[in-house]
Parts: structure tokens; sequence; C-alpha cells
């Protein structure tokens, strides 16, 4: 016996794309990691919806833009329709408010489309996982540049935001997520420990009726508990 473990199973991935070459590029990245198997690929976002279905990939790694049926309703559509299969964004712009609309549908994480192939992989590997995938700072961009609250909209008072009702200090550790902290840089702002952090996050997120932290920031910037800084 050589001590190790039994091999964990292939990471599923289906790839969707308009683009041949980028669907091929992306093929020919992830099949010699022994991590992934990709179970196939898509042109537009309707066949996306269909192989997603009939395959049932662990990941789709799905392209923002395409023609018949966009990469947004394709991710809604899978995440209403596919347990357990979760979406990777790709977008060719950074700032690109499609990738807003596709958080807010479903999507696990965001990855800009030059990206490196280890940047890739990890990002498939971590939403896998079922954990987010958009460096703070990025995300908070992304979404004070396409997010605005409706004109009657107030900051959210302590006790009360969203569905549930936030204690002062989740709602502290709400703004501050909300301007791009991450969990490290909260818990030094605020003096208490990363578990706490952590904590009162989870509890955020079920308050707020929200998936994740994307979701939580995008709710943050639509409440009018932060607002976007002119430039």
């Amino acid at each position: 016996m050589n001590g190790t473990g039994p091999t964990p199973p292939r990471i599923r991935v289906l790839i969707a794309d308009d683009q041949p070459l980028v669907r091929r590029g992306l093929s020919l990245i992830l099949s010699p990691d022994p991590s992934f198997e990709v179970v196939g690929e898509a042109e537009d976002g309707a066949q996306a919806v269909t192989l997603a279905r009939r395959l049932r990939p662990d990941v789709v790694v799905m392209d923002i833009r395409m023609p018949v049926l966009d990469g947004v309703g394709a991710t809604g559509e899978i995440a209403a329709t596919v347990p357990g299969c979760r979406v990777l964004a790709l977008s060719t712009f950074d700032l690109d408010e499609y990738v807003v609309g596709a958080l807010r549908a479903g999507a696990y994480g965001f990855l800009p489309k030059d990206s490196s192939p280890e940047d890739l992989g990890a990002a498939i590997r971590t939403v896998h996982a079922g954990e987010a995938v958009v460096a703070p700072r990025l995300l908070t961009r992304l979404i004070s540049t396409h997010v605005r609250a409706p004109s009657d909209a107030r900051p959210a008072p302590t006790g009360l935001a969203g569905p549930g009702e936030l204690t002062p200090r989740e709602v502290d550790v709400w703004r501050l997520m909300a301007t791009g902290l991450d969990n490290t840089e909260i818990s030094r702002a605020l003096g208490i420990s990363l578990s706490t952090v952590k904590n009162y996050i989870t509890s955020i997120f079920g308050k707020l009726g929200v998936r994740d932290r994307a979701q939580a920031v995008i709710a943050a910037y639509e409440s009018g508990l932060v607002t976007a800084r002119a430039d």
C-alpha cells in the first residue's frame, strides 16, 4: 500500500461560450488536469440550459454575452432547475453590468476572460466547494457601478434590513463587507475575531435572504445602506 487515500471524483464541467475558439481553448486548459472532466460544450445560453439539465455538471463556465439566451437568463434557469450545479460567469469586461445580473440570478462567481489558467482552475474548485469567487474590491467596484438604490430608498437603519432584523453590529459588518473589505479586514476594523465575523456574515445572509457575499453587497447598494462614490 502506498498510503494515499482514494482519488476524489473529478469535477464535471460544462463550457458555454458562443465563440468556438474560446470553448476549445477552455477545454484544452481543463482537460489535462485530472481534477476536471469537460462533459460538454454549449454555443449559446439555451443550449447551456439543455445540456446542464441532461448532463448534470458540477460547474458551468458561462460566458455572459451569448445569443439566443444570454448568460444571465441561462444562469437563472440552471440555478432554478439543476440542483447542485454551480455557475461561474465569464466576461471580457471587468465592470460588465451583465455580471451583476448573473450574480443576482444565482452565479457563484465571476472571472474576467483574461484570467490565467491557474486562476480558472482555482475558481472552478472554489465554486464547486460552494464558495463565491469574486475579489471583494472588484465586486464592490462592479456593483457600485451598476446598482443604484431606488430614489425613495433610505439607508437601512440599525435593527432592520431586508426581510429580517439585523442587530447594530450586523449592520456594521454588512456595511464594511459592501465597501470591499474581506473578512480579515472586517475583523481588524471592528476589533473582533475572524470566527465572530464569519458568524455575523452567516446570520446576515440568513436575515437578508441572500445566498452569498455578492448578493449581500448588491442588497446593500439597493437598500441605500451604502452608495457609490462619485469618480
